[in-house]
């Protein structure tokens, strides 16, 4: 088999996961769109080292290696992933991470902090205008 039929299936894997992480919403499916990333990327390390292997006397398989530690890691990751996730769904019902980002900056304040060195001035004018307006 060539090397251009993995190598346009992984583009297209890996382009296919680009589009999920940025167009989703929910976090569970950017996960997943992360991992189908990942694995674009390990059909590209086996690729290349069967295509290299042919080329040199010696096989070292270096790119399979390789492949197994991303598959580790992407388990590991997914794991952690999943679990942050799960707990972020328990505390604030829900796993749409634009929500998710607006409750983590709070709403903002609306007039001046009221504790601040201009509360007196402020409290005295409100005062001011409410006589006037009597």
């Amino acid at each position: 088999m060539h090397l251009a039929y993995p190598a346009v299936l992984s583009a297209l894997l890996f382009c296919t996961g680009l589009y999920g992480v940025l167009a989703r919403r929910n976090a569970i499916l950017v996960l997943m769109s992360v991992e189908l990333m990942l694995n674009a990327v390990n059909l590209n390390l086996v690729a290349f080292d069967v295509w290299l292997s042919r080329a040199a006397e010696e096989t070292l398989h270096s790119g399979q290696a390789l492949t197994l530690f991303t598959i580790t890691i992407a388990a590991a990751e997914i794991g952690i992933g999943l679990a942050i996730v799960l707990a972020v769904h328990r505390n604030r019902g829900t796993s749409d991470i634009d929500k998710l980002r607006d409750t983590a900056e709070g709403p903002e304040p609306e007039g001046p902090e009221p504790d601040g060195p201009d509360h007196d001035a402020l409290t005295a004018g409100q005062a001011e205008k409410a006589e006037a307006t009597a």
